[in-house]
């Protein structure tokens, strides 16, 4: 699992369109959903699309893994960190992943526990 968390997180990071679509489509059940306090995303090109929204928001900032991933059966949770490399964390949240049955995400359900306030 935490392979595939860390692809994932990945994912966010990439900038390269061609690239990030790639490791969607690979990670990702085609009908997968990711779901924030922010945004709702249904399928892989509204996920590419919710990435590309948040990379344009926050430019030259990166996701890291926050602490271990805590897993079990096909649930993950995990803590991440957004913020300039090598720097202090802006935003921090917590994301659960349920695996489909072919061990693809299938949805994604996004916490928020800190934002700058002009988000």
């Amino acid at each position: 699992m935490d392979q595939l968390v860390a692809r994932y997180l990945d994912t966010w990071n990439e900038t390269d369109v061609v690239v990030r679509r790639a490791v969607i489509g690979e990670i990702w059940a085609e009908d997968g959903v990711y779901t924030d306090p922010m945004a709702v995303a249904e399928g892989r090109d509204a996920i590419d699309a919710t990435i590309a929204a948040v990379q344009g928001q926050f430019p030259g900032f990166v996701f890291s893994l926050a602490g271990p991933v805590d897993a079990h059966h096909d649930i993950a949770r995990f803590t991440w960190e957004l913020g300039p490399a090598g720097g202090e964390a802006l935003v921090v949240g917590f994301d659960v992943a349920v695996l489909t049955a072919d061990g693809r995400i299938g949805r994604v359900h996004g916490f928020l526990d800190k934002i700058p306030a002009q988000v």
